[in-house]
């Protein structure tokens, strides 16, 4: 049985005693039923595992005793960086779930001309606290060290003129050029619009800061798989899948 997993946004150090926090508390104690003595792993985004037993569990309060800690090396050597249109409900959910499980390092949702998703200003500060806990959460069931940061919606515009990265891409299934994998960049932004694709001039806009056009096969994608196929290539092409 795998050893329970536990996102802890504190610092961690080995030898200390550390009361985790209320979501860790309600599965351990109420979900999963732990006892003292168990063993959890615990990360708080450092690159490090830390090796746990439990000291004290209530329904209430949950403390464990650190006992080592470890490094394993799970982060992709690529930094991708996402800038994935908004869409609505689960859609947005599994893209950046997926996302997260396939070693991207950030996402911006963005504002896009057919966006289908228009939220008041404090709507969006919710959403993204709410994505941000979902890819923490896509962290500790895939096993990843670091967690990727989920920025502050965007509008496009201001994204794409402001990414910085060695290889720009946005996709655009209009586009008859593969990827040039002669290229062999060590950071890449990445630019998904949403349902209704993007416009043509949201393209041309990309295209005039530095992104180049760039189709992964014959098939139109969904706003929520293209991530998932692209990050997929682009691991095994340049980072850590293989």
């Amino acid at each position: 049985m795998r050893i329970p997993r536990f996102y802890q946004n504190t610092v961690i150090t080995v030898d200390s005693l550390l009361t985790l926090d209320d979501d860790a508390v309600g599965h351990i104690a109420r979900v999963l039923r732990m006892r003292c003595g168990e063993s959890i792993i615990l990360f708080n985004g450092d690159g490090n595992e830390y090796h746990a037993e439990l000291v004290e569990v209530e329904k209430r309060r949950v403390n464990a005793k650190i006992l080592s800690s470890t490094q394993p090396n799970r982060t992709s050597p690529l930094s991708i960086d996402i800038g994935q249109s908004i869409s609505r409900g689960e859609r947005m959910d599994y893209a950046i779930q997926k996302a997260t499980e396939l070693g991207m390092s950030s996402m911006t949702p963005l504002l896009s001309e057919r966006c289908e998703v228009r939220l008041k200003a404090d709507r969006l500060a919710k959403k993204q606290q709410q994505w941000q806990q979902l890819s923490i959460s896509a962290c500790e069931q895939s096993l990843r060290t670091t967690t990727p940061v989920i920025r502050a919606p965007s509008s496009l515009e201001e994204w794409v003129n402001n990414c910085q990265a060695d290889l720009k891409l946005v996709l655009h299934h209009h586009c008859a050029q593969p990827l040039d994998t002669r290229l062999e960049p060590k950071s890449i932004a990445l630019l998904i619009g949403p349902e209704g694709g993007l416009s043509d001039a949201e393209v041309e806009l990309a295209t005039k800061a530095g992104f180049q056009s760039v189709v992964f096969g014959p098939r139109v994608l969904r706003t929520e798989t293209a991530p998932v196929a692209a990050l997929s290539i682009l691991q095994y092409l340049w980072g850590d899948l293989g």
